[in-house]
């Protein structure tokens, strides 16, 4: 492939901005210089735009239309195909708590086809469930939850990147102890739990090091019961966050940022309304009504968002002190580092995946392994 030479950019690396640089790669980033670029090089135009990593989605269940749980090869491509839009240029396929049989034939659709999408990278899957707790449930199926086993797991835990589950439920401590030991890459997140502060702690100990849409779908954060979330504001584990403004109120997007400082990741948790109009659509089996940008299931329940990741990260810029490059760092370096991803940030030798957005993170252009995309 030849090299491209990205000019007149603000470019954002890690989390900091460098001006007056150029940003040069192939299907790997070569290195930021101020060197004027060869008669080798193809000249990509910024525009004054910014420039950064391309943005990395940990929990998405899909978006144009369709979902991971529909298990088919279209499915994979449209949803890849349509973060495109969105700046996203990997995301981890997510699962919800459904039959085994089904949660197994998504597994074997993201094995068989996620290394052909078109667009926006599969990386891995995320198992939203069904280790969780019936209580904490939210838009997911309860007749479907289990204790956590390795009985039909075991074969696809090289997919696996992330496992949302509840600590204290029966088998969970001797599963996270053997996952944490034999399975170092999966990244365990306490999630749809009703753990209390003191039990969150224990469980950081056993192998936690994340947790799942912070203040959502766990017990609320109380001045005499600080919960999951005092628990992870007491400690140095990382958290998502779905910075929709629906989710989270803007202040509490502002008191994370404060406490937690660079342990946030964005995330969207979008369905299969991503990106599109509002109406009725399906999550699960369970008929969700999308209106105003609001997700909800027939009982009011929210069911998952429609939250795009450059949407994200204008929102935790606006209503938090964390500069532009600090929210983008949040959606794409730190992310990719929590799970050992090849992309995330423009260092050296670093897959080239990058995007271009202007002053509102309007996605400009997008390019996924060097290769323009949209």
């Amino acid at each position: 492939m030849d090299m491209k030479a990205v000019v007149n950019g603000k470019i954002i690396d890690g989390k900091k901005m460098i001006e007056g640089s150029i940003l040069f790669f192939d299907e790997k980033i070569r290195g930021i210089s101020r060197e004027k670029p060869g008669p080798e090089c193809e000249v990509i135009d910024a525009k004054g735009h910014y420039v950064s990593a391309g943005f990395v989605d940990i929990h998405l269940h899909g978006s144009g239309g369709s979902d991971v749980m529909d298990a088919t090869a279209e499915a994979l491509e449209t949803i890849s195909r349509t973060l495109l839009q969105t700046g996203t240029t990997s995301f981890v396929a997510t699962t919800m708590t459904m039959a085994e049989p089904a949660i197994i034939e998504a597994l074997e659709t993201v094995r068989n086809y996620g290394p052909k999408v078109s667009g926006a990278k599969i990386v891995g899957v995320h198992l939203e469930g069904p280790f969780i707790n019936p209580s904490r449930s939210g838009a997911q199926d309860s007749s479907h939850i289990q204790e956590p086993t390795f009985d039909w797991l075991e074969p696809w835990l090289d997919l696996v990147r992330v496992i949302t589950i509840a600590p204290e439920m029966k088998g969970a401590r001797a599963f996270i102890e053997t996952m944490t030991e034999v399975y170092p890459h999966i990244l365990l997140s306490i999630g749809h739990s009703d753990m209390d502060y003191e039990g969150t702690l224990k469980s950081f100990g056993w192998g936690v090091s994340h947790a799942t849409h912070l203040f959502n779908a766990m017990p609320p954060w109380h001045h005499r019961k600080p919960g999951i979330v005092g628990a992870v504001f007491d400690s140095d584990v990382t958290a998502d966050i779905i910075a929709d403004l629906i989710h989270t109120h803007p202040s509490v997007l502002g008191t994370v940022e404060r406490v937690m400082g660079e342990r946030v990741i964005l995330i969207t948790d979008a369905m299969r309304a991503g990106c599109m109009k509002s109406g009725i659509y399906d999550l699960g089996g369970q008929r969700v009504t999308v209106s105003e940008g609001r997700a909800e299931l027939d009982d009011g329940v929210l069911a998952g968002s429609v939250l795009k990741l450059n949407e994200a990260v204008r929102h935790y810029c606006k209503h938090t002190e964390a500069t532009l490059a600090e929210a983008v760092y949040a959606a794409t370096t730190l992310p990719a580092k929590r799970l050992g991803l090849t992309c995330g940030s423009l260092e050296r030798g670093k897959d080239a995946d990058i995007v271009i957005f202007d002053e509102d993170v309007n996605i400009q252009s997008v390019y996924i392994n060097g290769e323009w995309k949209c």
